[in-house]
């Protein structure tokens, strides 16, 4: 028995039976995960820092319903609608990140977060949904004629945004967002002359951030060398891989979150394999995995530029962070800091891609007639 009769004519109605429901199921599994995760990993931290033992937990189920709100919101736009409350978001949050500079809160080293009341928020989390779609769009123009210097545009506005990520620094998110970028502008049929300097600009960008910044030399020096500095968290985090085996010890079992400091939100993945073992973290990836590859086959199918790019942009973006924080977990790739998406805690994290996938929803939904061209 379906929620909604297909008959039933209200926006909800419509929406149910337009939304890629399928998506929409592996992304509500994954937000399923992320409250089990909260409650079997934040209370050891907020215990260990000498906070109230469900703090982490209590915060996130409050996060929780503003992040699915803003999803099922923005899955509702049409694509015009995704493109201008992109670009709105951009410009916002764009702002907020200079503010930082000026009133934001000094954390290890990088002024990335802002107080906003009770809340911190961080603001470049919002920036890669939206500049996924605003470039999508900038490209799609610049290829189909509308906008003469779409490329130029796109490429200067990659230029601020990653030169303001860098001063934070949070080189991180600044890699992501190369990554989506770059992956966007060769879909839109980036001349191979422009690849190789791109590809050359890479490089050198990553041997530069290697030898002018300490905390990037240092990740990438203990992850090639584990005895040339303090690899304690990525110890214990393959210290939980091998405790919890094939099926794990148990939710609530483990032992290594008692001395993970950031087992709840960086290493939540390792939490996971203690606890519940390789074949519930093979389910997880393949979580991630099914929503990557039905978005980039709903890409494939459309017709219009813009929504292609921009839903190509979506899924990278969602599935790199993924890769990033499992690979950082499993000393596959160097520490970079980088939340799993739906399942690790941190507000801005959760509703930014919350946002992301209401956009991503909201690009593949079935439209007919005069909807589809809104």
């Amino acid at each position: 028995m379906t929620v909604f009769a297909r008959s039933d004519t209200s926006i909800l109605g419509r929406w149910w039976w337009t939304v890629d429901r399928w998506t929409l199921t592996a992304v509500g599994a994954l937000i399923a995960f992320g409250i089990i995760m909260a409650l079997a990993a934040s209370p050891a931290v907020a215990e260990r820092i000498g906070l109230d033992y469900f703090y982490f937990a209590r915060r996130q189920l409050i996060y929780l319903p503003i992040a699915l709100a803003l999803l099922v919101g923005a899955s509702l736009l049409s694509p015009r609608g995704v493109f201008r409350v992109a670009t709105i978001t951009l410009v916002i949050f764009a702002v907020m990140v200079l503010a930082t500079f000026v009133f934001g809160t000094e954390i290890k080293g990088a002024r990335r977060w802002i107080a906003l009341g009770p809340m911190s928020v961080q603001p470049s989390e919002f920036l890669k949904p939206a500049f996924a779609v605003v470039a999508a769009w900038l490209f799609a123009s610049a290829r189909t004629g509308a906008l003469k210097h779409g490329n130029l545009m796109s490429i200067g506005a990659y230029g601020v945004i990653v030169g303001l990520l860098l001063l934070q620094p949070d080189v991180g998110m600044a890699v992501v967002i190369s990554s989506v970028w770059a992956c966007q502008f060769f879909l839109a049929g980036l001349p191979l002359f422009w690849a190789a300097g791109l590809a050359i600009g890479g490089v050198a960008a990553f041997v530069l951030a290697y030898f002018t910044l300490s905390h990037v030399a240092s990740r990438v020096d203990r992850f090639l060398d584990p005895s040339s500095g303090d690899s304690y968290q990525v110890d214990r985090s393959l210290e939980a891989f091998m405790n919890g085996g094939l099926f794990g010890r148990g939710p609530g079992e483990g032992t290594v979150k008692q001395v993970l400091p950031d087992a709840h939100s960086d290493f939540v993945f390792a939490v996971a394999g203690e606890e519940f073992g390789l074949f519930v973290c093979l389910i997880i990836v393949a979580l991630f995995g099914f929503v990557v590859l039905r978005g980039f086959a709903k890409a494939l199918q459309e017709t219009d530029l813009f929504i292609l790019l921009a839903t190509s942009g979506l899924v990278v973006q969602f599935g790199l962070q993924a890769v990033i924080n499992m690979g950082s977990t499993l000393r596959l790739m160097p520490t970079k800091g980088m939340t799993l998406p739906f399942v690790s805690y941190g507000g801005s994290s959760l509703i930014a891609m919350g946002l992301c996938i209401g956009f991503l929803l909201a690009l593949t939904r079935r439209r007919v007639g005069t909807e589809a061209a809104r």
